[in-house]
């Protein structure tokens, strides 16, 4: 904990949550400090800023392996576990992108230049603008051989007035953006750290980082990967329940709140308990439109993710590939994700429908072994056995396909976010451009949430919908859509937005209000679109894959080392962060070879 700030500095505590001295001292101390840092990163210089980035860059890379470990022995990963990758791509990798993304934004405004400079152009259906933002460099194109992303901006942005904001609150640096609470994810390592960078880039706010605690295992890590953050007070890490929390949420000394969680937990912050004493209070203010928390906030929030299945003339190993695909959405950190693929929608006229469950039954068997460890997991497994009892429990018994019956309810499945192992099967009617707009229309009005959805379709089919398949992925109300890639791939690469659908509110908050990442610094977005090979290397060499038409992605990776059936994952996933650090190509040529054994 820092040293107390001298009593003058010491905000002043009046309407906050009731804490022991000994606990809301410190705290105090803490929002004191981060409020002298906040008048110190006013006077920085763009240049300094990108150097500081890049300190901390450097210290991330000193802890990364400690990181991984940490983070993976938390879970239930121990050592030689073939899953333990993830927490090499979900940690440090992800944190170390991000770094290098905004040093790249920083010095482009440092020269005058905007961020966006160099990026092509051109336009979305609905009149949108839209900027390839990935790959930006030959190491991304090399090491995601096929994969895409896309900025759509809100309908009306122009291509000269996105390139005047970008930077955000970097093209007025000199303006202090006060001090920002940040209540950190409990499941994924990287996410408290990069919402930290985006207050500080965004919008030019110190941080106290209240972190979760499921993560209370990593903080020595993050206190030394951030130490040049902390160092000069424009952050400062704090544990604790959601005592604190509500505390530092309710504290005269914080001027924003930003949550990564669920959405009981941002209402009880915005309005009050939802039981007990205080529910009829509550309940008052929500109907009178009071809000209790008396500042902005902004959160993510999480929903049910659509995996939409269109249907098509699939090869065997095609099934396989994307079964397995399927089955990694799902099960990639036992479940635990916010953007996890929680519901498929196939066609009831697809003729390979039984084919594709099959090898989605296989892939849900073949996944290594892992603990469901998120806390209150075993209360949402229960759930979905009381709501489901026809459910099939797959590999060690933790894993459930809900497959929703003609004459069943699928309200629960598509309705809550289990954050579990729950994988829920429904299906409608139609074929080709029919069932694909059937899809997007159940996807927008029948499921919670509008932060991800996910969207399989082979080549010949989307070429053969053309311009009606992205006149339907521009009517898919959600903030990153993934055609042939899963919807983490958008949260990985920084360059892009990550949150939900525009348009939520304190009432209503969907999947949350706001974005994070957007290293670029744009402003006026409305959602990402990322695109992947439906085949994997050496498949994707087929002479219709080789053509450069939308939806035929070419790609010389082989199995992505996300997979959770991937042989290779964890090596490749550490080489990869590796060669983030270092840039050692001649250990990057071995981890490519590994990858070619997954």
């Amino acid at each position: 904990m820092p040293k107390a700030a001298p009593a003058a500095a010491v905000p002043s505590r009046a309407k906050a949550p009731a804490l022991p001295e000994d606990v809301s001292g410190p705290l105090d101390a803490a929002i004191g400090d981060l409020q002298t840092g906040a008048r110190t990163w006013s006077h920085l210089t763009l240049d300094q800023r990108a150097r500081l980035l890049g300190r901390v860059r450097d210290s991330v890379a000193t802890v990364a392996e400690e990181w991984a470990d940490v983070a993976a022995t938390s879970k239930g990963l121990e050592p030689g576990h073939p899953l333990r990758g993830e927490e090499w791509l979900s940690g440090p990798y992800g944190t170390l992108v991000a770094l290098d993304a905004y040093r790249s934004t920083l010095s482009a405004l440092a020269k005058g230049e905007s961020p966006l400079r160099g990026v092509r152009t051109d336009a979305a259906p609905g009149g949108r603008l839209r900027a390839h933002v990935f790959p930006l460099s030959p190491v991304d194109g090399m090491l995601l051989s096929g994969y895409t992303g896309e900025i759509w901006f809100e309908p009306g942005v122009t291509e000269a007035q996105a390139r005047r904001t970008a930077g955000l609150a970097q093209l007025t640096p000199t303006e202090p953006g006060g001090v920002g609470l940040v209540l950190g994810a409990g499941n994924v390592t990287s996410i408290p750290v990069l919402d930290v960078v985006y207050e500080l880039m965004a919008h030019n706010r110190v941080t106290i980082l209240k972190v979760n605690p499921t993560q209370d295992s990593v903080v020595p890590v993050f206190e030394r990967a951030l130490a040049p953050l902390i160092e000069p007070g424009f952050l400062r890490i704090v544990r604790g329940g959601g005592d604190v929390g509500a505390y530092l949420a309710d504290h005269r000394g914080v001027a924003h709140v930003h949550i990564t969680g669920a959405t009981p937990t941002f209402d009880s912050i915005v309005w009050g308990p939802s039981t007990g004493a205080g529910a009829a209070a509550t309940a008052r203010r929500r109907r009178e439109d009071r809000p209790k928390l008396k500042k902005p906030i902004t959160a993510e929030l999480g929903g049910v993710s659509p995996i939409i299945i269109v249907p098509g003339e699939w090869s065997d190993a095609d099934l396989r590939f994307q079964a397995e695909h399927v089955a990694t959405m799902r099960l990639y950190n036992s479940g635990h994700n916010c953007i996890a693929g929680q519901l498929v929608l196939l066609s009831s006229d697809w003729p390979q429908r039984e084919a594709f469950l099959d090898a989605l039954r296989a892939a849900f068997d073949a996944a290594p072994a892992r603990p469901v460890w998120y806390p209150r997991s075993d209360e949402k497994l229960a759930a979905a056995a009381s709501d489901y009892p026809s459910a099939t429990w797959r590999g060690d018994g933790t894993r459930a396909i809900v497959e929703v019956g003609p004459r069943e309810d699928a309200t629960a499945v598509e309705t809550t976010e289990y954050f579990a192992p729950v994988l829920g099967i429904v299906t409608l009617p139609g074929n080709g451009q029919e069932f694909v707009d059937r899809a997007v229309a159940h996807a927008n009005d029948e499921l919670a949430g509008t932060l991800g959805a996910n969207v399989l379709i082979d080549p010949v089919t989307q070429a053969a919908l053309g311009e009606g398949f992205e006149r339907a992925m521009a009517d898919l109300r959600y903030g990153t859509i993934s055609i042939n890639s899963w919807t983490a791939f958008g949260f990985l690469t920084p360059t892009l937005p990550w949150g939900g659908f525009p348009g939520a509110t304190l009432q209503n908050v969907e999947s949350g209000i706001g974005v994070v990442h957007n290293a670029l610094l744009l402003d006026g977005i409305e959602r990402a679109v990322t695109r992947g090979p439906f085949r994997p290397f050496p498949r994707s060499l087929q002479p219709k894959a080789l053509r450069r038409s939308r939806g035929r992605a070419f790609s010389v990776l082989p199995k992505p080392p996300w997979f959770v059936t991937s042989r290779t994952g964890a090596a490749v996933s550490e080489g990869f962060t590796r060669f983030r650090m270092d840039g050692d190509y001649a250990k990057l040529s071995a981890t490519l070879v590994k990858a070619f054994r997954a």
